[in-house]
This record gives C-alpha cells, structure tokens and sequence, in this order.
C-alpha cells in the first residue's frame, strides 16, 4: 500500500473511530466582522453571485433549450446534498472531476452549450448556488474506487515540497496553522466553504484559484485550471473535511 493511501486510510479511520475532532474550519480564523459577514445572507457578497446562479438555473441555454431545472427541477431539492459529495469519479470520463466540472460537462452534453469559462461569473455563480443546497450537511466524499485513488495522489501532492521556497501545503496548514503570515493568520487547509468571497480579491473564486494562489506563493510552476492534479487536490482536502459543514457561501480576508 502506497503512503498515500495509508494516510487517506488513516484519516478515514480516524473519522470512524470518532476520535477527538481537532479540525477548526477556516472561518474560526477570521475577525468577528468577517465572520459575521458569512452568517447574514444580507450582508454576504457572495449572494450577488449566487443571485445569479439561481437565475441560471432556469434559463434555457444551448441547442437544446433546456435550463438546469429542466432535468433536475426545483435546486433545493434535486441539488440537496450533491456539492458535499464532489470531487467524485466520472465513470464516462475516467477521471475525477470537481462541481464545477460536472456543471460544464452538463452544459455541454445536455444543453449542448458552450462550457463556462473558469472562474467566469456565471460558473462561479452556478456552482456557489448549487453547492449552498448542501450547507449545514456533513461533506461526505465518494468511497468509490476511483475517488480514493484521486485523494490518495492529492495527499501526495499535499505534503510535497514544491517551488523555489522549497515548500507543501503541509508545512504552512498543518505545522504552521494559527500563526501569522503577513498579518493574516494561517488557516487549517479545509475547504468546505469554497466557492467563496474573498475580501482580497472583492469578488468570488474557486478553490482551485485559491490552489494556484498558494503555488504561486511559493514560487511554484502553476497548473492550468482543470489540471488533474489540482482536482487530486481537491479530492483529498474532501477527506480532510469528511463530516465537517458544507458553509458555501465562505467569506475570507
């Protein structure tokens, strides 16, 4: 068995053994204001973009004149539970895909429209409306075969060292989580709030953005959007956040 997949074994484990729970969502690490700032709906930024979502979610698009609804009917129900599952495994495809991945897969092989470009705000918007379906339910990433292979090359690439820093993800969210960088405090690498508003960046983004924020950090060669080692990513920081609250829409400095 490979490490990584003794690790991904091991945290999946300790999850099940209901040890004592030292996970802290990113949230925790915020100010007062901040925090406040996600709670309120009214006072969300991120709800300009999920406005937009909904919008979307019934607007007929492509070839086919079909809207989201069309095959999945009202969100709050057929959406309910479906972004604290992802990543998952496409069988079709052969690979693991994250949410807004399935979105566009959708779009193209139902709508027979165009895919939204990355980080768009009509992607970004779907995905923040469709993943707040699933807020206040546990994450509970797929067991399935081809998902645990995806996590277990994510942990890998969790703890590698990369960059001209010479530095992993490991190093600052595990080891350094609490302490101050730049005088913003370091978080645990939980993700289970993303798509999120970033105050940094006064707009929406994805948490592959937020990925290639930190290789770029680092010094780090820096993956396009949708590159599979950014879903791997993805897929591990999901058994990471096994049983952790969905909170999307996330606020962050």
């Amino acid at each position: 068995m490979s490490r990584a997949l003794c690790c991904l074994v091991g945290v999946l484990m300790l999850g099940a053994a209901g040890a004592e729970d030292a996970r802290r969502s990113g949230s925790e690490f915020m100010s007062a204001s901040t925090q406040a700032m996600q709670r309120d709906d009214t006072l969300n930024p991120a709800m300009l973009w999920i406005s937009g979502g909904e919008a979307q979610w019934g607007a007929a698009a492509g070839k086919s004149g079909k809207s989201c609804a069309s095959c999945h009917g009202e969100a709050k129900e057929g959406m309910r539970g479906v972004a604290a599952r992802y990543p998952a495994f496409h069988p079709g495809s052969k690979v693991t895909i994250d949410l807004g991945q399935r979105i566009n897969m959708c779009r193209e092989r139902k709508q027979q429209a165009p895919a939204l470009r990355p980080e768009s705000e009509e992607l970004l918007g779907l995905e923040a409306y469709v993943a707040l379906q699933s807020r206040g339910m546990p994450v509970e990433p797929p067991a399935d075969a081809g998902t645990r292979a995806s996590a277990a090359r994510g942990s890998e690439l969790y703890v590698r060292r990369i960059g001209q820093l010479n530095l992993s993800c490991a190093q600052c969210h595990d080891q350094q989580a609490g302490k101050r960088l730049a005088g913003s405090t370091i978080p645990q690498a939980h993700a289970a709030a993303y798509p999120i508003y970033r105050l940094e960046w006064q707009a929406m983004g994805s948490l592959q953005r937020r990925l290639r924020n930190c290789m770029s950090g680092v010094r780090a060669e820096v993956p396009a959007f949708g590159a599979q080692e950014l879903v791997d990513l993805e897929a591990w920081l999901a058994v990471r956040d096994k049983g952790m609250k969905v909170e999307t829409p996330g606020v962050r400095p």
